[in-house]
């Protein structure tokens, strides 16, 4: 299996890495001296300093030989730049490679999730291969090996137990949903929580506002997520109420 992630910042880095531990990977960096340092010094000093990457990860600044002939695509590029990126991989995705999004946010302008703009990139590529993997994933920490679990989400589920294997190491722990939409919005929207946690921290609120206040708030993304066609089940799992724990704790709100 050839996979490609698509983006080197630290978590599309980490996530390389541990794919490799697992199948042929390729890194794609878009200048070529970061590539050129992953390739051949194993490190990413820009965004993973202290972190040696494993001999078996290949990097390249060519977007081309990055996703021609991978069977997984991972796009670890913020949202602001992830529809162009895309765009110009497009002609070498295979139609049959399962494309992950790395990112937790929504496109501007037009507010989609990134797995709606993949599918609007990629029109003919089936939905069910189109998917995110998300979860309370602090990239240094899983770069570091430090115990850490997340979700892959995708429609196709033996795809996804293929992902789940791909991904997992001893200390990466990858679990499987087939609720794209929620995960996604999670991910996504969790922030807006987080905020308002450190702006009711920041105004010398203590421990009982700020637990009302993240429960609550999960209670209205679920809600949201019910009404774009998601499970609110999710919401209290790692996408979620995980996801959110680690940002605010990451944050010290």
């Amino acid at each position: 299996m050839k996979v490609a992630v698509v983006g080197a910042g630290s978590w599309g880095t980490t996530v390389a890495a541990l794919a490799s531990s697992n199948a042929s990977t390729l890194l794609w960096a878009r200048n070529p001296a970061v590539a050129e340092q992953v390739a051949r010094g194993h490190q990413n000093s820009d965004y993973l300093p202290d972190i040696t990457l494993p001999d078996a990860l290949g990097a390249t600044s060519s977007l081309v030989e990055a996703c021609e002939g991978a069977e997984v695509v991972v796009m670890g590029v913020p949202s602001h730049g992830f529809r162009a990126v895309l765009a110009d991989a497009s002609s070498v995705i295979s139609p049959d490679a399962a494309v992950l999004s790395l990112s937790k946010g929504l496109e501007q302008g037009t507010v989609l999730r990134m797995t709606e703009v993949i599918a609007e990139v990629l029109p003919d590529h089936p939905r069910e291969l189109i998917g995110v993997l998300s979860g309370p994933n602090l990239a240094s920490e899983v770069a570091f090996g430090q115990p850490t679990a997340s979700v892959v989400a995708l429609g196709d589920a033996t795809r996804a137990e293929v992902l789940q294997t791909l991904f997992m190491t001893r200390t990466f722990r990858v679990y499987t949903n087939p609720d794209v939409v929620g995960c996604e919005i999670a991910g996504a929207l969790k922030n807006v929580i987080a905020i308002a946690a450190g702006i009711a921290h920041g105004l010398g609120y203590g421990d009982n506002t700020k637990a009302a206040l993240i429960t609550r708030g999960l209670a209205e993304l679920a809600r949201l997520g019910m009404a774009l066609g998601g499970d609110p089940l999710t919401f209290s799992g790692l996408a979620g109420m995980g996801d959110l724990e680690r940002i605010q704790r990451e944050k010290k709100i």
